[in-house]
């Protein structure tokens, strides 16, 4: 059950998202983002908080003992309007730490661990295997987010596809998920929730964009022809 040869994206991605924050200045950081009214400081933070919140589970999966992913959605939102204002150098750091420490959690669960299960924020129950998908969509899509020169396309088509499994994965749990076909034209990439839906394709960048949120559709094509909302998935 143990993959840590995952840990290589996400520390590449890690780096990536380091190198853009860096890039900042300390006025940037109050600068708009693509997830409204939060700013690039509150982005940042909220990478950094939601390693921390991963940490939490991996340490449930390996003790047994219920360690909530956050003690509530207010100590959450607190958490990141608290570090939002910081300068450059302690976002950076901030970042750089808390990814340290998500991988040394990692690293200590032993085999039998990777085999519990643990309940996140949202109600879904994961593996420690299932939640690493998910701290890679955190830094690619918040690194979209800072609107600070990365793009959805320049998430690598590898990352990308892991992340549109994972949120697949995340539709098909839900009851209400309306059926749906995904068509990736620039890498092959299909994937079918429920039966005589419409189908949804473009690039697969477009298609993250989209699936996320982030994007109304825009390079999209849809058989029924108009790009019908994203489905709600988290």
């Amino acid at each position: 059950m143990q993959d840590l040869g995952a840990l290589g994206p996400i520390t590449a991605s890690t780096d990536r998202f380091v190198a853009t924050v860096t890039s900042l200045t300390d006025s940037q950081v109050a600068g708009d983002t693509l997830v409204p009214p939060w700013t690039r400081g509150h982005v940042i933070t909220h990478v950094a908080r939601a390693a921390d919140s991963l940490c939490r589970l991996l340490t449930w999966a390996r003790t047994g003992v219920e360690t909530p992913q956050y003690a509530s959605m207010q100590a959450r939102a607190a958490e990141i309007e608290a570090g939002a204002g910081r300068p450059v150098a302690d976002l950076v750091a901030d970042v750089r730490d808390t990814a340290a420490r998500f991988e040394e959690a990692l690293r200590a669960l032993p085999p039998a661990a990777w085999r519990a299960e643990v309940r996140m924020r949202t109600g879904e129950l994961r593996t420690p295997a299932t939640l690493v998908p998910t701290r890679l969509r955190e830094l690619e899509i918040h690194h979209a987010d800072l609107d600070a020169g990365y793009r959805f396309r320049d998430i690598p088509a590898d990352a990308a596809r892991w992340i549109i499994d994972d949120i697949v994965e995340a539709l098909a749990r839900r009851r209400d998920t309306p059926p749906l076909r995904l068509e990736a034209t620039d890498t092959g990439l299909v994937h079918v929730l429920g039966t005589g839906g419409p189908t949804v394709g473009g690039a697969q960048a477009d298609l993250l964009a989209w699936l996320s949120g982030r994007s109304p559709g825009t390079g999209l094509t849809a058989s029924t022809g108009e790009v019908p909302p994203a489905p709600f998935w988290i």
